[in-house]
C-alpha cells in the first residue's frame, strides 16, 4: 500500500517526471538546490509560500494542494485561493509598481508592530 502523499513526495516525483534536475530547478527558479533537496526529502515541511508557488508554477501543479501539503491551507480554504490571486498579481507588475507593493507591506508590518 503506498504511503501517503507528502509535499516531499510531490515535488521530487514532479521534478524527476520533468526530467530536471535539482540544479536545474535552482537556475530555474533562484531557489538553492541543497534547499530543494530539503524540501525533497522531508527536512523542511512548511516552506514559505511564495516558494511553494515558484515550484508550482514551474511543475505545473495545483498550488493550493502544495500549500495544503505544507500545512499551510486546507482544501476550501479562501486564504490559499487569495494566496494564489496575490502571488499571481504580484508576478505581472513591472519593477516599479513592486516597489511600492513592497513599500506598502512594510509600512502596514510596521503598524502592526507599532
Amino acid at each position: 500500500m503506498p504511503g501517503k502523499r507528502t509535499l516531499a513526495s510531490a515535488l521530487r516525483d514532479a521534478r524527476v517526471s520533468r526530467g530536471m534536475s535539482l540544479r536545474e530547478v535552482e537556475r530555474r527558479t533562484g531557489i538553492g538546490n541543497a534547499h530543494l533537496s530539503q524540501l525533497e526529502t522531508g527536512t523542511i515541511v512548511r516552506p514559505e509560500p511564495a516558494l511553494v508557488w515558484e515550484l508550482a508554477v514551474l511543475y505545473d501543479l495545483d498550488f493550493a494542494e502544495l500549500l495544503e501539503l505544507a500545512g499551510r491551507a486546507g482544501r476550501g480554504d479562501a486564504g490559499g485561493e487569495r494566496m494564489t490571486v496575490a502571488l499571481r498579481a504580484l508576478g505581472e507588475m513591472n519593477a516599479q509598481e513592486l516597489s511600492e507593493v513592497l513599500q506598502f507591506m512594510a509600512e502596514l508590518k510596521q503598524r502592526r508592530s507599532g
